[in-house]
């Protein structure tokens, strides 16, 4: 329990966000046992229960999500998964929120005075400090269909399958004598294998099938997308 002084005029949204809680992070408001909006002005001394957001959380549109800057990993691991992933390294707080309305994506961010912004249409607190915690986190809270190695991990494109020649002159030695199979990104061009690294994608990958089985146990294996 917090007991808080009340100036008897302050909406108990405000309340609540003074106190350090992002209104995104809030799924009901109750006072006297009653429930109410965050604009409702409780009585001086009411007791008050502010709940969490439900897991999994319905999203206001399609799920697609915006990353701040300090989330660079994380974006990369939810477009690994297939999660549609926007995200920039130098995008100032603006260009986020203009961003997120305008495509009306869900920014994820660990900076709560960006998601106290009135303008921001849908926006969620990232809990965690390191990547695969964050990643849980949002797979949590959010349950967002799956579709795996579907997302291109430098830009969200959709990479395609093409020959070996289109891409030989863009390998290296090593990668042209040990593989054959090949995707690119028609969006930036990167092109994709299965190297040295795939096994601890792998491990990702079935981490993050493994929570969505969970929260989803009526859905099929094999068909997250």
């Amino acid at each position: 329990m917090v007991r808080t002084a009340y100036d008897g005029t302050s909406s108990l949204g405000h309340v609540v966000e003074s106190l350090g809680v992002p209104l995104t992070e809030v799924g009901c408001l109750r006072a006297d046992g009653r429930a109410v909006a965050a604009s409702h002005r409780p009585a001086d001394g009411a007791r008050v229960d502010v709940r969490p957001v439900p897991r999994p959380q319905a999203l206001p549109g399609p799920p697609a999500f915006l990353l701040d800057v300090h989330l660079g990993t994380l974006a990369r691991r939810l477009r690994l998964v297939g999660v549609d992933t926007a995200y920039h390294n130098d995008a100032e707080d603006e260009v986020l929120l203009e961003q997120a309305n305008a495509e009306r994506r869900t920014l994820l961010t660990q900076d709560r005075g960006l998601l106290r912004r009135r303008a921001l249409w849908s926006g969620a607190y990232v809990r965690g400090s390191r990547p695969d915690e964050q990643l849980v986190d949002v797979l949590r809270r959010f349950a967002p269909p799956l579709a795996p190695w579907t997302r291109c991990l430098a830009c969200n494109g959709r990479p395609v399958p093409v020959p070996k020649a289109a891409v030989d002159a863009l390998l290296r030695p090593g990668t042209r004598r040990n593989y054959e199979s090949f995707l690119r990104c028609p969006d930036c061009g990167r092109v994709y294998w299965r190297g040295a690294h795939h096994g601890s994608l792998e491990a990702t990958v079935a981490r993050a099938r493994g929570l969505y089985r969970e929260q989803r146990p009526d859905h099929a294996p094999g068909r997250e997308a």
